[in-house]
């Protein structure tokens, strides 16, 4: 697709928004870009601070947006076949204490471990008074059983990373390094800070005055929260996690981790977790990413696959911005004044006559259902009107496909054809899907009466 510049009006909307962000959260400085169809349309920043340069290459930390990172070498091991996400952490990294919860529990934040590290407020010490997994898990690292709902824990990640560690045998900074951020591009993405970088601050609550924050190197917690970033690497960042890379992570892996793994807490049914992402609905649509705070910094990334935009937004302040919000604004900006203009339609190059001729209509019992052709050999299979259940189906090369979401996700759709190779009925997933409802001399399950439809006397 043709990269296009944004519109002036649009680019002063987001200006606007960035500003009173800005503005009114008291914030020393704030940056942001914007990310359409995989290129960087708009950066902007504001600063508090006379002659001093914020702009897409200077550092801010990037808090818990470090997570995804860590998740995306936790997948990289499982697409190896080095581990599955359903082993116990207690198979790969044994003596933990909690050793019973799966890895997929922990990239998921299910696994019921703590939120954070008993003792001292470990954002704000350094990670060597934490120099064993036992003194960031302490004596009761669970709060809730396993696998029932989702507690976001700060050490769940920290035992990931040492799951890396122990794995490669490397420390996870430099795992992260050689097979993450240097194939991505990602140069100013480091574990500690690199000129030029933002100081954090706290911004008193009842004065404009600032007290400088600590920056703590976190130790064992680093893969919860470490690294150092720049809008402009967020924004390459976002790109490959919307749109993959061979050399990191394929495009199926990363829609993985912005699958939803987690079940939304009750109350709050617009938000929930993937493998490593935040899952969150607003202004109607679903944004991806993560947010991400340590003391003197704030910061989020946030997704709309939909749109095909990202927006990436760090500060330099402790609170006061509410980071999150200003991502998914610039996101809702860009998406409602320029609104994606789709691909123009294209006629199929071929087609398999075999397939064509199970497009249309197909009856469910009496429910009546519409098989569509898609491009490169895809089907979508859903109601023909109202809301129902439905998926797409990719070919498995047999004369079958495998649903890709939705009700069907997983299950196998076959056209089960007569001896003379006519179609006799679609089967998914059990279910006989028939050209006439109920029809006749169809195998349908409970068969059908032999004297057919009749009116009611």
């Amino acid at each position: 697709m043709t990269h296009e510049e944004l519109f002036p009006g649009t680019c002063r909307s987001l200006t606007h928004r960035l500003a009173t962000a800005q503005a009114e959260g008291r914030a020393p400085s704030v940056v942001a870009a914007v990310v359409r169809d995989g290129e960087v349309v708009w950066n902007g920043a504001r600063t508090s601070a006379a002659g001093r340069t914020a702009d897409e290459n200077v550092q801010y930390r990037i808090g818990s947006i470090t997570k995804m990172f860590t998740a995306v070498l936790v997948l990289r091991l499982r697409d190896e076949g080095v581990l599955d996400l359903a082993d116990p952490l207690e198979k790969h990294l044994p003596d933990t204490g909690v050793g019973e919860s799966t890895i997929a529990e922990l990239l998921s934040h299910t696994a019921g471990l703590a939120a954070e590290s008993p003792g001292v407020w470990w954002e704000r010490s350094a990670g060597s008074l934490r120099p064993e997994l036992h003194d960031v898990l302490g004596e009761q690292p669970r709060k809730h059983p396993a696998g029932r709902r989702y507690h976001y824990s700060n050490p769940g990640y920290t035992l990931l990373g040492s799951l890396v560690e122990a794995l490669r045998g490397e420390p996870w900074e430099d795992v992260l390094r050689r097979e993450v951020l240097e194939p991505l591009g990602l140069r100013r993405t480091s574990a500690h800070p690199q000129a030029p970088h933002a100081d954090g601050w706290a911004v008193h609550p009842w004065a404009d005055v600032l007290l400088p924050e600590p920056s703590q190197n976190l130790g064992l917690m680093a893969p919860a929260g470490q690294l150092w970033s720049t809008t402009a690497d967020l924004a390459r960042f976002a790109v490959f996690l919307m749109q993959g890379d061979e050399r990191v992570l394929s495009a199926d892996s990363v829609r993985e981790m912005r699958t939803p793994a987690a079940p939304a807490g009750a109350g709050d049914w617009q938000r929930t977790y993937g493998l490593g992402a935040e899952l969150i609905v607003r202004d109607g649509r679903v944004l991806a990413g993560h947010s991400g705070s340590l003391p003197g910094f704030l910061a989020a990334l946030l997704m709309s696959e939909q749109d095909g935009l990202a927006a990436v937004a760090l500060a330099n302040c402790t609170s006061g911005v509410s980071i999150a919000g200003l991502a998914a604004d610039l996101v809702r900006i860009v998406a409602e004044a320029e609104p994606r203009i789709p691909e123009p339609w294209q006629p199929l190059p071929d087609v398999d006559r075999s397939v064509l001729e199970l497009t249309g209509p197909w009856y469910w019992g009496t429910g009546v259902y519409a098989l569509r052709l898609a491009r490169d050999g895809w089907v979508e299979v859903g109601p023909l009107s109202g809301a129902g259940r439905g998926s797409r189906f990719r070919p498995n090369g047999d004369g079958s496909w495998t649903g890709l979401d939705g009700y069907y996700a997983g299950e196998r759709l076959e056209a089960v054809r007569r001896a003379d190779g006519s179609v006799s009925h679609l089967d998914l997933a059990s279910f006989v899907f028939t050209r006439e409802p109920y029809e006749a001399g169809a195998p349908v399950p409970g068969g059908v009466d032999p004297e057919g439809w009749r009116g009611l006397a």
